[in-house]
Formats: C-alpha cells, sequence, structure tokens
C-alpha cells in the first residue's frame, strides 16, 4: 500500500523513470543547491565587508552584484523552469526580453549615478535645483547675520 493511500501507488512505474534517472535527477537538484548556496553566502559575504571597506556604491560592487544576480535567475530558469531541456526557438523567445530588461537594468544603474549620498558621491542633479538651492543657503545666512546682529545690538 502506498504512503499517500491514493489510486496511483507506485508514481516512478508510470512516469516510466527508472531508479538510475532518479538518482541522476536527484544530483542535479543537490548542484543546484550547492551553487545556490555558494552564490547567496558570497554574496553576504561581500555585502557585509562592503561598508567596513568603502565599497558601498562602488562600480565594480554593482556590476558583481548585478552578475551573481543574473547567475542565480539563469540557474533557476535553466533548471527549474527546465528551459535547457527546450528547443532553440522557445529558448530565444524566453531569453531575449529577458537580456534586453537586463541590459536595461544596467544602463539605469550605471547612468543613474549612485544616490546613497556620503562624500565624494553626487547623484546627477539638475543644475536649476543646484541654483535654487544655493540660493536659498545664502538667503538663510543672510537672514541669520541679520538677526544675529540685530539680537547681537540689544545686548
Amino acid at each position: 500500500m502506498s504512503d499517500f493511500h491514493d489510486n496511483y501507488p507506485e508514481y516512478e512505474k508510470m512516469s516510466n523513470h527508472d531508479e538510475a534517472y532518479g538518482k541522476k535527477a536527484r544530483r542535479t537538484l543537490w548542484n543546484v543547491f550547492w551553487v545556490m548556496l555558494f552564490i547567496t553566502i558570497f554574496e553576504l559575504i561581500i555585502g557585509s565587508m562592503a561598508p567596513d571597506r568603502g565599497w558601498s556604491g562602488t562600480l565594480w560592487l554593482k556590476v558583481l552584484f548585478i552578475g551573481l544576480t543574473i547567475a542565480k535567475a539563469a540557474a533557476i530558469v535553466i533548471w527549474f523552469m527546465h528551459l535547457g531541456h527546450e528547443v532553440k526557438f522557445f529558448k530565444y523567445i524566453i531569453l531575449v526580453p529577458y537580456t534586453v530588461f537586463i541590459v536595461y537594468t544596467i544602463f539605469i544603474v550605471l547612468e543613474e549615478g549612485t544616490y546613497s549620498g556620503g562624500e565624494g558621491r553626487y547623484a546627477k542633479v539638475d543644475q536649476i535645483f543646484i541654483e535654487q538651492q544655493e540660493a536659498l543657503k545664502n538667503a538663510h545666512h543672510a537672514d541669520h547675520d541679520a538677526s544675529g546682529e540685530a539680537h547681537g545690538e540689544h545686548h
């Protein structure tokens, strides 16, 4: 009697898979697990070391994380979604939009600059906005100096 207590007691025989195929399939799943685990641990180690070493926001770190993310996504698509077993035309239908999206994402990350702030890192900002901020700062300093002088006269 099956452990599942259903009308299909021997799934392995019904799917025409022998024990050798089962071992190969399980070995592939374990290989995928170890690859994904290794990439994830590597990302965590680099991510935790980045702030202490001044790597945060650097171009090479962005490229590294984008590359690792692409590698993990490709592994998921190829192994878990079984795209590696499909015909070439279907692979291209799936992969071309994905590739265009990844290239667009890389372009946005590289062109838009960093928004994390910090010394020496500036986001791309409209020149009019910069001029307005400087005018406000100068007006604030002028008001502060005038009120300080007026306040100083009363002492």
